[in-house]
């Protein structure tokens, strides 16, 4: 039997959260597990896995929401800017889409992404690069 998903669980009142926004297609909350105070999560009330999978007629209303997060995170919370980031399956804690909206303040001691950088080899960035137009087109 799948676990039931935490975020349809707090979008049906059926779990506790601290609700920021509350909104027809959208619940924004504070995470239970923030990496600064004030670090709020938009999820749709639909459940949906990825942002690939957010239907086209959310995304628009989905942005606008985060955008006006992110200005009450600074109004708010005396937020110098924040970082926004979604997650698709890997690094993502719960199967629910969820944007991270985290307040930042200069030398808060983030220090962006931990992540290893490479360098591409000659001709591998052009060839990265038609592969997605390619993708996209």
């Amino acid at each position: 039997m799948a676990k039931p998903c935490v975020f349809c669980s707090i979008v049906a009142g059926e779990a506790e959260a601290h609700v920021v926004l509350d909104e027809p297609s959208f619940l924004a909350f504070l995470d239970v597990r923030p990496v600064f105070q004030g670090h709020v999560l938009l999820v749709p009330r639909e459940h949906v896995e990825t942002l690939p999978d957010l239907p086209a007629e959310l995304r628009d209303d989905f942005l606008e929401a985060a955008q006006r997060l992110a200005t009450a995170v600074k109004e708010a919370l005396g937020a110098q800017g924040s970082f926004v980031a979604v997650n698709n399956t890997v690094s993502q804690s719960v199967p629910h889409l969820h944007l991270h909206v985290v307040p930042r303040t200069k030398g808060d001691g983030l220090r962006g992404f931990f992540w290893p950088r490479t360098t591409y080899a000659d001709g591998e960035a052009a060839s990265c690069a038609a592969r997605l137009r390619d993708v996209l087109a």
